[in-house]
């Protein structure tokens, strides 16, 4: 029988690992935190039966996953809870961008701009599951469907602003950037489109859900899955060097290329060992959990419904802010990201008292106090907020790094997403999965298709592993 070793316990490497144990290779899972999850992880706080998820909380890409979906994760618990309203972008008005899973629902709300939403996310949200066989895997490569994947790139290479150009009205314009904002970069850099596109269309065709008890519930799946495979998992186990791996036939690093490198030493090709110590980290998130007595006293009415809460005012705000960020400035009203999880999954609360998930984005390895920031924004488009706070946590980037050490600086998206590491991931190469060294892979976030619960960058770098033991036979 052949064996494999995974270094990391993330989503990706808990994903890898079950496809390798699918394929009935003996597979150990090494985890260097006592728990295993990466940023899916979820545990109550502040206040006891309070449950908040770590990191990862709302999963637009994980649904519509053709490998979680292939898996039968509901027999081991997995649901997902899906809220009223998917996301909201409120301003200072008091009127607001409104994203429902519907785009018919969306496009009607966004009036004149209705039919240019529908122009531009139409078609790649009928054709999303399709379209995601392309774009959830390397981009180098001949397209399993090339029409519709050169329909939907084609926009994508855009800079979001010259994108949000297509909006007329404020409130179109400002959803469709808090959006794009998620990629972490100035908005008027080339493809930051990209990351937008993307969410917007998958969640027009399987919405923005949460799982039911938490992000954890996502890795308790996967971690049950793979012992019924006959996988074993090991928490507590750091490995710094290579001499501390066991002689397997496959080797899965679901861990940052810095870390990768730092392992493997003088033992990695020096071409991969240049790429990997000089992949690029973004900024960073700063991080703070909220209970919450009643809930947040919402302006809008629609806000008061929804999953996802973005806060950053107009586009032209936006856009400011991110480029703040990437220039190391920390703005005087940080773009904040809210998620109000217990409204499609109730559990989460205990009696009237709610957990209220936010982080800010904030420049790299920022040392900074956002928590005040984030208060204010929430407090400006919720006033009465702050009386409303029965206690908080927080994590900042330090501590983020610390939590999950693929998270450097803060970085939660595992590496800046320019147009090179956003296409090609840690390296330029065809396979941005291999290591270079016989049956060696990285499979963490950094490579293709990047960050979320997903787990298809390590079904796509287990894959390959499998080649290569065919070919190995």
């Amino acid at each position: 029988m052949s064996t494999a070793i995974v270094v990391g316990a993330g989503p990706n490497g808990l994903a890898a690992a079950v496809a390798l144990a699918a394929a009935g290779v003996d597979v150990t899972v090494v985890e260097a935190a006592e728990e295993i999850g990466g940023g899916a992880r979820s545990s109550e706080a502040i206040v006891p039966g309070l449950r908040h998820d770590h990191c990862s909380a709302i999963h637009p890409m994980a649904v519509g996953s053709t490998f979680l979906n292939s898996l039968g994760l509901h027999e081991y618990g997995l649901e997902w809870r899906r809220p009223e309203i998917d996301c909201v972008h409120p301003l200072d008005s008091g009127k607001a961008g409104v994203l429902h899973q519907s785009i018919e629902v969306t496009s009607a709300l966004l009036g004149r701009d209705g039919p240019r939403w529908e122009m531009a996310f139409g078609q790649p949200s009928r054709r999303f599951d399709a379209l995601a066989e392309d774009i959830m895997g390397p981009l180098v490569r001949f397209p399993t469907h090339p029409l519709t994947l050169a329909r939907f790139g084609a926009p994508t290479v855009l800079p979001g602003s010259v994108l949000a150009r297509l909006f007329r009205t404020e409130e179109a314009r400002a959803l469709f950037g808090g959006v794009a904002a998620h990629t972490f970069r100035p908005l008027h850099y080339p493809m930051t489109s990209a990351i937008g596109l993307g969410i917007i269309a998958a969640g027009h065709r399987h919405g923005w859900p949460v799982a039911a008890g938490g992000s954890g519930a996502i890795t308790n799946a996967l971690a049950a899955k793979l012992t019924d495979l006959g996988g074993k998992i090991e928490t507590g186990v750091r490995i710094s060097a290579a001499t501390q791996l066991p002689r397997t036939d496959i080797t899965m690093f679901d861990l940052a290329p810095g870390a990768t490198a730092d392992i493997l030493g003088n033992r990695l090709p020096n071409r991969v060992a240049r790429a990997f110590r000089r992949f690029r980290h973004g900024p960073g998130a700063f991080k703070v959990d909220f209970a919450v007595d009643g809930g947040v006293p919402w302006t809008n009415d629609a806000a008061r419904r929804a999953g996802t809460v973005h806060l950053g005012g107009a586009y032209a705000e936006i856009a400011a802010t991110e480029r703040d960020i990437h220039a190391g400035r920390m703005p005087e009203r940080p773009f904040v990201l809210v998620g109000q999880q217990y409204l499609a999954d109730p559990q989460r609360s205990v009696g009237d008292v709610h957990p209220l998930w936010t982080y800010a984005h904030v420049p790299h390895g920022y040392t900074g106090d956002a928590t005040q920031a984030i208060v204010d924004q929430i407090e400006r488009f919720a006033p009465g907020f702050r009386d409303r706070i029965v206690g908080y946590t927080v994590r900042t980037t330090t501590q983020m790094a610390k939590y999950n050490a693929n998270y450097v600086g803060g970085d939660i998206v595992t590496g800046a997403k320019d147009i090179r590491q956003l296409v090609f991931g840690p390296r330029v190469a065809v396979d941005p999965y291999s290591l270079r060294i016989p049956g060696m892979y990285i499979c963490s976030a950094a490579t293709p298709p990047g960050p979320g619960a997903h787990g298809m960058c390590g079904a796509n770098a287990a894959q390959r592993a499998l080649r290569y033991l065919d070919r190995a036979r």
